[in-house]
């Protein structure tokens, strides 16, 4: 099973979270989505508030992650991401919770237009497996920015040409949004078959 957290500024069901989640299943991993308190309250208050701290984002993946253990989804099979943030704060408790492994969706290695603020020192001792689906042009992170980080060797990256932070591409690049998020979904998908046959060390 693959657990995902969505972005900082679109819900669990945005059209993003919604295509990723329906393709994995499709390709047989079963997929569970849910929502950080914050983006809770904004479906309650009807408008708009800030992500919640980084702690309560971290407790809220382990609070996840042992109900999916309690309901028989041992963590030791369960991988966990998101979306931008959502699979930042995910490798921020990968190695603790002990889980299979780690999926991020357009990993935000930096605020846009601030490439000196990293945020990139937990993942140097990153032990999970761990697959990033990046956009080669992301704002956030972009293939020649990612070539200067010291990053774990546990981390592979499935490049998506021309993506941008959604890994959406130009009209001018000949590719198209639909056919970038399908391959981002084939890369999960393969990956997760691929954690779940291999043996790893506990």
């Amino acid at each position: 099973m693959l657990a995902l957290a969505h972005g900082a500024g679109a819900p669990m069901d945005s059209p993003f979270m919604a295509a990723f989640a329906a393709g994995v299943a499709a390709a047989g991993v079963p997929v569970v989505r849910f929502e950080f308190p914050y983006m809770q309250r904004r479906r309650t208050a009807g408008r708009a508030g800030p992500p919640d701290a980084p702690a309560v984002l971290r407790a809220t993946w382990a609070e996840v992650i042992a109900a999916l253990d309690a309901e028989g989804i041992s963590r030791r099979s369960l991988l966990i991401g998101g979306k931008s943030m959502g699979g930042r704060i995910a490798s921020m408790v990968a190695d603790d919770e002990g889980v299979l492994g780690l999926v991020c969706l357009g990993y935000p290695f930096h605020p846009a237009g601030r490439p000196a603020v990293q945020r990139v020192q937990h993942l140097a001792a990153l032990t999970t497996p761990a697959l990033f689906v990046q956009g080669t042009r992301d704002a956030l992170g972009s293939a020649d920015d990612v070539k200067g980080y010291a990053l774990s060797r546990a981390i592979r990256f499935h490049w998506i040409a021309d993506g941008d932070h959604n890994l959406k591409p130009r009209k001018l690049s000949g590719s198209s949004e639909a056919g970038a998020w399908a391959e981002g979904i084939a890369a999960v998908a393969a990956f997760a078959h691929e954690a779940a046959t291999t043996p790893r060390a506990l």
